[in-house]
Formats: C-alpha cells, sequence, structure tokens
C-alpha cells in the first residue's frame, strides 16, 4: 500500500524491501486495531464464574456492534495491549487526553439473559484506578435492566415479580454425603463435571448433575448449601454492606436498578444503595451528616440518574464475584455482547486432549 499516493512524482518509484513491510505493518495493527473498537475482539475465560456455560480455556469472540461500539475514552494507547504491557508491567496507554463517554448506535440495547463483557466498576476508586476502557474485563450474564426490581429468594433470581429463566448450565454449592461416611468416587465425579473449586468439599455442579448424583450407589444425599434469609455473612459481606440489609449471596433485595431519568427519593434507606452511583459513576460529591444529605454542597431529598445501569451474576452462583458484591454496572462500563466461542483449550488435560473439540464455534447462550 503506498501511503505516499499524493505524490505523483513516487507513482512509478519502486519501494524497498524494508518499507514494503513497514506499509504492510502499518496498514495490519491500523485494520486491526479498527476492528477490535468498532467491530468484534477476542477474549478468553480465566476464571470458573461461568462454569458450566463458559469454561476455563473458552476463547470468545465479542461483538461491539451489538450494543454498539464505545468509541475510546483514552484513545492514546499501544495497539493490542489492554491496560499494561507485556513484560515490562508498565501502562499500555497516556491518560493525559480523556475523552467523554459516547456510544454509537447499536442492534439492541443489552437485554436481560445476556453474556456481556464489561470493565469491572470496583476499579474506580480502589488504589489500582484506571480509565474506563483500560478496566480489567469481566464477562457475567445480565440478571437485570434498568428500572427492573430484582430479588433473590433461595438461589433462584425473580425479576419484577416474576421468576427468572436458569441458564442450562448455571451450577452451585452442594454437600455431598455417602453411606459410607467417606469419600465418593472421584471418577464419578469427572463424569458428571463436578468440580470442588476451594478444596473444601462443597461440591459445584449443575441441577442435571445433582440429580444424577442421587441416583448412584453409596451416595446418601445431595443437598444445596442455601444461605438462610435474614442471615448476613460477615466472612462474604454483600452490597451495600450495610446494617439496614441483612442480605447474602442466596437470599437478596429486593432492589431496584437504577434508569436513566429516575429520580429515587434519598432517605437512610436508599442512599447506601446508591450513593456510590451517584458519587463514583456520575461524578458528584455525596455527603451525609445524620438524616442530611447534601449533593455537590446542596441539600438533597431526590436524585435522577443520568445513565442506566445493569445487574450482572455469573452461572457459577456460589464461585462468582458479581453484583451480589459489588452492586451495578454502568452503562458506560459495558464493551460488547458474547457470540461464540472459537477454541477452547483444557490445560488440565494430555496433549492430545487439549483442545476440547465439541465446544469450537460453539454460541454462548
Amino acid at each position: 500500500m503506498n501511503w505516499r499516493f499524493w505524490r505523483k512524482k513516487d507513482a512509478n518509484k519502486k519501494k524497498s524491501a524494508s518499507r514494503e513491510w513497514f506499509d504492510a505493518i502499518l496498514f495490519a495493527v491500523i485494520a486491526a486495531t479498527l476492528i477490535r473498537t468498532f467491530f468484534i475482539e477476542a477474549y478468553t475465560i480465566p476464571t470458573p464464574s461461568m462454569e458450566r456455560s463458559l469454561l476455563v480455556g473458552d476463547f470468545l469472540f465479542v461483538s461491539k456492534v451489538n450494543y454498539g461500539a464505545r468509541m475510546p475514552m483514552t484513545p492514546i494507547s499501544f495497539p493490542f495491549a489492554h491496560h499494561t504491557m507485556p513484560v515490562l508491567n508498565t501502562k499500555a496507554y497516556w491518560d493525559g487526553i480523556k475523552l467523554p463517554y459516547y456510544r454509537l448506535p447499536g442492534l439492541s440495547d443489552v437485554k436481560r439473559g445476556d453474556v456481556v463483557v464489561f470493565n469491572y466498576p470496583m476499579e474506580a476508586d480502589s488504589p489500582y484506578y484506571r480509565p474506563v476502557d483500560k478496566r480489567e474485563n469481566y464477562i457475567k450474564r445480565c440478571q437485570g435492566e434498568p428500572g427492573d426490581t430484582l430479588a433473590i429468594l433461595n438461589a433462584q433470581v425473580y425479576v419484577n415479580g416474576k421468576m427468572a429463566n436458569n441458564p442450562p448450565e448455571a451450577q452451585t454449592d452442594y454437600s455431598v454425603s455417602t453411606t459410607s461416611g467417606g469419600e465418593y468416587n472421584p471418577d464419578v465425579y469427572k463424569e458428571l463435571n463436578i468440580s470442588d473449586y476451594n478444596g473444601d468439599g462443597h461440591l459445584t455442579m449443575t441441577t442435571d448433575a445433582a440429580k444424577k448424583l442421587r441416583a448412584y450407589p453409596g451416595i446418601k444425599g445431595v443437598t444445596p448449601n442455601i444461605s438462610p434469609r435474614d442471615l448476613d455473612d460477615p466472612f462474604l459481606p454483600v452490597f451495600p454492606n450495610d446494617p439496614h440489609y441483612k442480605w447474602n449471596v442466596d437470599n437478596y433485595g429486593p432492589i431496584i436498578i437504577p434508569k436513566k431519568g429516575w429520580t429515587v427519593k434519598l432517605d437512610s434507606l436508599t442512599i447506601p444503595i446508591y450513593k456510590r452511583a451517584i458519587q463514583v459513576y456520575e461524578n458528584n460529591q455525596v455527603q451525609v451528616n445524620g438524616n442530611e444529605i447534601t449533593i455537590n454542597g446542596k441539600k438533597a431529598d431526590s436524585y435522577t440518574f443520568k445513565m442506566n445501569y445493569y445487574w450482572m451474576m455469573g452461572d457459577n452462583r456460589h464461585d462468582s464475584a458479581d453484583s451480589r458484591y459489588w452492586g451495578f454496572v454502568p452503562e458506560d462500563h459495558i464493551v460488547g455482547k458474547a457470540l461464540f466461542i472459537w477454541m477452547s483449550w483444557d490445560s488440565n488435560e494430555s496433549f492430545f486432549s487439549k483442545i476440547r473439540w465439541s465446544r469450537l464455534f460453539r454460541g454462548v447462550h
């Protein structure tokens, strides 16, 4: 590709091999950057928070078109590096220039049930602060849209008073007891894709696997580990971690997810839930002094949200850090929609069995 096409005197001049290589590499970098920014990008699954819907070692293509491509907020960065330079372990971007959030028109809005990649919102006020588009990428399933009222009762999600559809491969933790009182055959666990992620004897499996395991000889009981209502766990506090709310991962809410243009009344019950969104994500100064609430130095008894928010949860419900722990995901953190798995690699298998052939080019549902 001749980058100096406007100079007629060079039109017939043969380029050197090094110049041809430089032009080709420059064109490839620009083209790939545009494709990654505006159309589609590859991601990998590093943790089991979405198992068994998505497995560790799954490589995904994520669409930027479905929800509309987000324009870069930190436009000056090293190509193909997200936030940290490989080997050097230094910043891969320059935050001297920051652009406001803007998203191109998309094919649809984020819907309940979508598997979504987004930037981790808790980095906004952490010691490891990075710009929004340079924060860690997370992948979860959207369980609540803007304006929804969401609750979790005995590990079952309810949205607007109706039972939500459960992902077919969703997992929870179970306690398994045997008639002999000892360990059960590990080959059976492998056959049913049962995992012990924490090594504490709490086995993680799908409801279908639990049903099959109960029918095996020597199994006395397979009981889901569900935290009782009105019992907050001090070791795993959930959002908003406030004494007014005795919630836990299995019994939570109800909670209203903010919607752009929605006005919430502010008082001692609502401010713990919405203060972070108002202050951190929408850039306001919030002060709470007894029963008095001030926003940007002015007394306030209500607030109207400027952005839409979402509620994200992992399909592996007892092994997922998600909205139950850190609250809402703002719309400016949304990256894209997971489309399909193009490669799946099991690092625990032997060399010739590492590729999970059955998962290649499988759609994400």
